[in-house]
């Protein structure tokens, strides 16, 4: 059932069982498990089915530390979130991504990866992918040409991936409207979280539009399900009964702010060609493809992060610029042109490469951020048009991420010379062993985790291992704000499946 908040009589009052804010992957993966029940589900999103302007305006910011996109172009505000332009890579947290590692500060979530298994599963029939299988052995029987590199498997290992097409927006826009006991209400931004007496248990939300509409929704349970910026954002904003904003009593709501480092690293050169399908990706074409990785024992021994590298042939890469620096306008529109103009740019340009650089790629590192409390969101004083304080987004790195990509690539190449299959080169700017700062060029994965962290200790965490928000009974948060640790994946699988355990949790106490 859909509604559009817009047409609603001013101050109408809104009642369910559970009212999930936010209509991206984690919103309508929950909704999706409630289908058919007896329970009433509020499911509120903040614009409409298209593109609108004025409702991304609500989410434009500033950030300050390292150089990043523009918080107004890095998310999508409209049913479906970023799954709208997102590009489907999908793989499972590793089993040492949930363990307290005594070398990354922040680390150790209170689940375990067999916590999660079982909703990795269900997640990924929600994203429209194979089955919940990705070792190497089974894809390599799967499909054809997967031939690895002949490194040591004791240094280096193949890390899979399965690839989406499922845009939530298209894939279940009618499923969510015809549900009858899901009520979907577009432009119903929520701009304040209201608390009974002693703040312990939410008693209401008021939602906005720009059409001057104000609304209360009332249910026994609340889910935050906005994105980590937004989520952050809405605590700290509902600061009128707790001034230093709901679940923050102890300054954790918007710290750990999290990305994926993505960024030119390396490049490989192949003594001779090496026939093979497995590192290479087309989008909307490949099922299933592979990055090399370092195995958990020596991350352990070198004390690095989790991370991968995957391979792109140099004559592309080296016509690529950066994506820190092709999306920087404020419409995610114009970024995404301006992108894709220079992509297909450095395509047209490879056409013309010959020789030798037919044996070259760029090596392109994806790692986890090490959890840094100094890397957060923050609320600024200048307010939006519907009076919700706008945040600031500090991204800081440490000298364990820049050690850590540096090591990965050295790693990788003592093994590709040790096998006698090739060189690899490192980038510039790893070059100084002194030097832990990041070039200005470094990408993220528009993959904002961790800034209401999962621990079972309030002094650690924003949520418990249930996703509830500390002190409070019945507010919980979906999505990758929950991260304890990045990883090395993107997060859109393992937020679905958080997102799913979380609902399962709900069903037992509802």
């Amino acid at each position: 059932m859909h509604t559009d908040a817009r047409v609603l009589n001013n101050q109408s009052l809104i009642e369910g069982d559970i009212c999930i804010i936010g209509a991206g992957a984690a919103g309508i993966s929950i909704a999706l498990d409630w289908m058919n029940t007896s329970k009433k589900v509020i499911l509120l999103e903040g614009g409409g089915f298209e593109y609108d302007d004025k409702v991304q305006d609500l989410y434009k910011g500033k950030t300050t530390g390292q150089k990043y996109f523009p918080l107004k172009a890095s998310r999508l505000h409209y049913f479906g979130g970023t799954t709208g332009h997102w590009a489907g890579m999908c793989s499972p947290f590793d089993e040492v991504d949930f363990r307290k590692r005594e070398w990354v500060p922040g680390s150790g979530w209170p689940i375990s990866k067999k916590d999660l298994d079982p909703y990795y599963a269900k997640a990924n029939e929600t994203l429209k992918l194979g089955p919940y299988n990705y070792e190497f052995d089974y894809w390599r029987k799967e499909l054809k040409d997967l031939n690895p590199f002949p490194l040591d498997d004791k240094v280096i290992r193949n890390k899979m991936w399965q690839y989406s097409q499922a845009h939530f927006g298209d894939l279940y826009k009618e499923a969510i409207v015809e549900a009858k006991n899901i009520h979907l209400y577009t432009y119903a931004n929520v701009v304040d979280i209201l608390a009974g007496e002693g703040v312990q248990h939410i008693s209401s939300v008021i939602v906005k539009n720009h059409e001057g509409k104000t609304h209360t929704v009332k249910a026994k349970h609340f889910i935050l399900a906005c994105g980590a910026i937004q989520n952050a954002r809405m605590l700290l904003a509902s600061n009128s009964q707790a001034p230093r904003g709901l679940g923050n009593d102890h300054d954790l709501v918007g710290r750990y702010f999290m990305e994926h480092l993505e960024i030119a690293s390396s490049e490989l050169w192949l003594f001779r060609p090496f026939p093979t399908n497995l590192y290479s990706w087309e989008y909307g074409v490949t099922r299933a493809s592979a990055e090399l990785a370092i195995t958990e024992e020596i991350q352990e021994k070198e004390r690095i992060l989790n991370g991968t590298a995957s391979l792109l042939p140099l004559s592309v890469g080296k016509h690529q610029k950066p994506r820190m620096e092709t999306w920087q306008d404020e419409d995610p529109r114009k970024s995404s042109e301006s992108l894709f103009k220079n992509w297909s740019e450095a395509d047209e340009a490879a056409k013309s490469e010959k020789g030798a650089i037919e044996r070259a790629f760029q090596l392109n590192t994806r790692i986890e951020q090490a959890p840094n409390p100094n890397s957060r969101v923050t609320l600024m004083a200048e307010k939006d048009e519907l009076g919700v304080p706008r945040v600031n987004l500090h991204w800081e790195l440490t000298a364990l991420d820049k050690r850590s990509v540096r090591r990965i690539h050295q790693l990788i190449g003592q093994q590709f010379g040790i096998a006698g299959l090739g060189r690899v080169k490192l980038m510039d700017f790893l070059r100084d062993e002194d030097d832990d700062t990041f070039p200005d060029s470094t990408n993220g994965g528009w993959h904002h985790m961790g800034t209401t962290r999962m621990s079972d200790d309030p002094g650690k965490g924003v949520v418990n291992a249930d996703c509830r928000v500390h002190g409070i009974s019945n507010l919980f948060v979906a999505g990758s704000a929950c991260y304890t640790t990045s990883a090395a994946p993107n997060p859109t699988l393992t937020l679905v499946a958080l997102s799913l355990r979380l609902s399962d949790h709900i069903k037992r106490i509802i």
